[in-house]
């Protein structure tokens, strides 16, 4: 099919980030010399071809990172809703009467006009790579974000344009404003090619740093395989977009696909592996550790290696890594007296891992921490994720910003000094031994005897406050002391794409699908053993060494279920994006996250309300940005046609 498309500018302008020096010198990261704007001449030569491969890398910045895509990934979802700051951008994609979902919200732009700039790159540098004498090995990584890119399209939307206006994969010189849309079969027969070709022609080990190889495209590949193998299959019968026939006969073949592919990678593991702890894996000082097989890169320096604005104040908006703020409540809200007798905020804004720039805008439902839930008691007791997941104590640090006072009152009229835990999340077992009436003005807050630090317990999470994202957050190595000048801008950690972890899951899943239960078994229990060991309690900020394997090994059912992976794939990956494509993939979405429980949005807000979503079939399909439609010269009966059914005026 000849389709042709919005032209889409070459994403020069992403080349100013921060994996820097040269790539054809002797160092070992990325040389990224800032642009304005690719020339199409500029990919006949080997310079030019090595420029467009630097910005495939930084082109990533403009996804992840970024809060309102996160958003689009989680809210919505069986782990997050909108918190009691959010704006319509977060009610929207919650679907529970507050907003709604439409062509003109920041779910429906997502990755669309990043993903279609950086395949135009990546389509430039494959045609006139080999001209301008680049090896296949450097080549391939076009071939793979070309893939990566498309990938990531046709999960969100459905069937997308393979010609941007030059020829299907070609690269596109002239502006051209019309489009039609390849089916979704078709669009994944050229991921396959694409990736396919990767994994035959990238190296087993990154050429640079954080560059791509065989197993980050197989990782690729076998989800691509998974998805598409779901597509076929259909289960609960959701419509695609354009409409095309499905096979359903050949899904266990892509099911036996996702399942080879991905038992390759984990019995080739090259230079990545697991990490002996979750913590880990996750921990800011450990950050591009072998776990991790891509990510988007910052550094401290905030013009060039973070993408930022230079000045400490954050722009909340790509190429920054903002997203951390999203999922971060208002703590510095807390007030206690101190010994003087002044009132302080004892726990004050920092940039450091657990706390940064809060802005309370996305929720994480109750229902996932208490009986039930994935983070229940019984598995908050053995599984050290839920520790190495969320910042579930909250350490004064008044000191930090030239404070002196000695110590503020705590609950229980104790005396908490500096660097102690000042309030902490329990469990929901131990919310009948708590007294909330006897520490009024604590925003909601109770006691327990014996204990210094107010405490609330998760089944009284609300959309004031929460357990935040620990894994996401901020870290500076120049805070020389104190709280942080730069507090309030961008993360400078990278954002982690893709794990070494997700191989396991990957292949679990499919072996469900394939009927290989005892194959699905051993793979689960590999991340869950390894989610038994601890070296170091976040929430007790000191050492510890726990190693409860063997019981969650015991704790794993026989008989292992698409709904068990799923819950196994939040606990490993929560909060990090993952989740409104997995729930659409297997077609849960609706079943898992339909209704939802959490407390309101006032101070002392702490009885769970009951929320219901309208989640259609026809919403596991994102609806096609109006700002591409109305780029588009064509009538308005073939604007709405190209727009996917679910949301036409």
């Amino acid at each position: 099919m000849k389709t042709k498309s919005i032209k889409y500018i070459l994403a020069a302008g992403l080349v100013c980030c921060g994996l820097s020096t040269a790539m054809t010198s002797c160092s070992d990261v990325l040389d990224e010399q800032p642009r304005s704007q690719f020339d199409p001449t500029f990919f006949t030569t080997k310079a030019g071809i090595e420029g467009g491969l630097t910005s495939l890398y930084a082109h990533l910045r403009y996804i992840y990172g970024n809060g309102y895509y996160l958003n689009s990934l989680e809210t919505g979802t069986d782990e997050y809703t909108y918190a009691q700051s959010a704006d319509g951008n977060f009610k929207d994609a919650d679907l529970s009467g507050v907003g709604s979902m439409n062509p003109n919200n920041s779910i429906a732009g997502g990755c669309w006009g990043a993903a279609f700039a950086n395949i135009n790159t990546a389509s430039g540098i494959i045609e006139n790579g080999a001209e301008a004498g680049i090896d296949a090995s450097l080549l391939a990584e076009a071939y793979f974000f070309r893939a990566f890119d498309y990938f990531l399209l046709v999960q969100t939307y459905g069937g997308v344009p393979l010609d941007l206006g030059a020829g299907e994969l070609k690269f596109n010189t002239s502006t051209v404003r019309t489009s039609v849309r390849n089916t979704v079969p078709e669009v994944y027969a050229a991921i396959f090619a694409d990736l396919e070709k990767a994994v035959s022609d990238l190296p087993e080990n990154p050429r640079l740093t954080g560059t791509v190889t065989k197993n980050v495209a197989r990782l690729y590949l076998s989800k691509a395989y998974l998805t598409y193998a779901w597509w076929l299959e259909n289960p609960n019968n959701i419509p695609t977009y354009p409409d095309c026939s499905r096979d359903a006969g050949q899904a266990q073949s892509y099911f036996q696909k996702a399942y080879d592919t991905a038992k390759q990678a984990i019995n080739n593991p090259g230079p990545y592996g697991l990490q002996p702890t979750f913590y880990d894996v996750n921990v800011a000082t450990n950050d591009r550790n072998s776990e991790i097989m891509l990510y988007a890169d910052h550094d401290e320096d905030e013009k060039f290696g973070n993408g930022g604005t230079g000045y400490g104040w954050g722009s909340g908006g790509s190429p920054e890594n903002f997203a951390y703020w999203m999922e971060t409540w208002n703590y510095t809200e807390m007030i206690a007296k101190a010994a003087s007798g002044a009132s302080i905020n004892p726990v004050q804004r920092e940039a450091v891992q657990g706390l940064g720039r809060p802005w309370t805008r996305m929720a994480p439902v109750a229902d996932a921490f208490i009986e039930g839930g994935v983070w229940e008691d019984a598995v908050k007791a053995i599984d050290a994720r839920y520790d190495a997941t969320f910042t579930l104590s909250y350490f004064t640090n008044w000191d930090k910003a030239g404070n002196t006072e000695p110590y503020v009152l705590g609950a229980n009229g104790s005396q908490v000094k500096p660097g102690e835990a000042y309030f902490s999340w329990v469990p929901e077992s131990e919310d009948s031994q708590i007294n909330y009436t006897g520490a009024d003005g604590k925003l909601g807050f109770g006691e327990m005897d014996g204990r210094p630090d107010f405490v609330v317990a998760v089944n009284h999470i609300s959309r004031k406050k929460y357990p935040c994202n620990w894994k996401i957050g901020i870290y500076r190595t120049d805070n020389a002391g104190g709280l942080g000048s730069k507090v309030n801008g961008g993360s400078p950690r990278p954002w982690n794409i893709a794990k070494f972890s997700e191989f396991y899951l990957t292949a679990a899943e499919a072996a469900v699908k394939l009927g290989k239960n005892s194959d699905a078994y051993e793979l689960v229990n590999v991340l869950r053993a390894r989610a038994g060991k601890q070296t170091y309690c976040v929430n007790k900020r000191a050492p510890q060494s726990t190693d409860t394997s063997a019981e969650m090994v015991a704790a794993t059912p026989a008989t292992i279920t698409i709904d068990f992976i799923l819950d196994e794939r939040s606990r490993e990956f929560w909060g990090e994006g993952y989740r409104w494509f997995d729930l659409v993939r297997t077609q849960k979405w609706a079943e898992r996250a339909s209704t939802y429980r959490i407390a309101g949005s006032g101070y002392t807000d702490k009885d769970l309300e009951t929320f219901t979503r309208d989640i259609p079939a026809g919403y596991y399909i994102r609806p096609i940005p109006q700002s591409q439609l109305d780029g588009l010269i064509m009538s308005n009966d073939e604007k709405k046609a190209y727009q996917n059914p679910a949301y036409r005026n």
